[in-house]
Parts: structure tokens; sequence; C-alpha cells
């Protein structure tokens, strides 16, 4: 088992980070850190020998459903209620410096 976490182990981390921490964070943080070491160190002295790895945990499944084709929207219709057309396409804005 490692030492216990310190209050000065904490605020040397928070020096090191540039962090400023008043005696109360300093308090505070110590029991937190403190705590989620602890499950660090419960889930490194688990036996996982035996455990397969894996990407996730649950089976996954393709839930979209097939590509097929169907009813489309006349394009005359649609471009006539663009803000915009040209060329039988969707004019928008230039972006990132491109020239119109």
């Amino acid at each position: 088992m490692a030492s216990p976490l310190t209050r000065d182990d904490v605020a040397h981390v928070a020096r090191l980070a540039r962090l400023h921490c008043t005696d109360e964070e300093l308090d505070r943080f110590t029991a937190q850190l403190g705590a989620v070491l602890d499950h660090a160190e419960d889930v490194a002295s688990l036996d996982i020998d035996d455990v397969e790895p894996m990407v996730h945990p649950y089976p996954l499944v393709n839930v979209l459903r097939d590509d097929e084709p169907g009813v489309t929207s006349d394009r005359d219709e649609v471009l006539a209620a663009a803000p915009l057309s040209e060329d039988r396409q969707f004019r928008v804005p230039a972006i990132l410096g491109e020239e119109a």
C-alpha cells in the first residue's frame, strides 16, 4: 500500500501546476485526491488475468436503417425556395477567405 496522501503533497502539486489554493481548498482537494487514488489502487489490485480486452462493455449493433432510394424533392422547386442559387446548385457565402 502506498503512503497516504498529505496536504503538503497536494500543495506541492498545486505549486507545480501554478495554482493558488486556499487552506480550505487544500483540505478539500487532499480528501478528494486521496479518494481518487484509493479507488485507483483498488482497481489496480483486481485480478484481470482471465478478462479479455474489449472496447465497449456492451455489444454494439448498428441501429441505422438500410439505405434505400425513395421519393425525393424536385430540384427546381427546392432551389426556388433557396435564398441564392447558381448553376442549379445552392449558393452559399464564401468562407476561409475564399473569393466569391
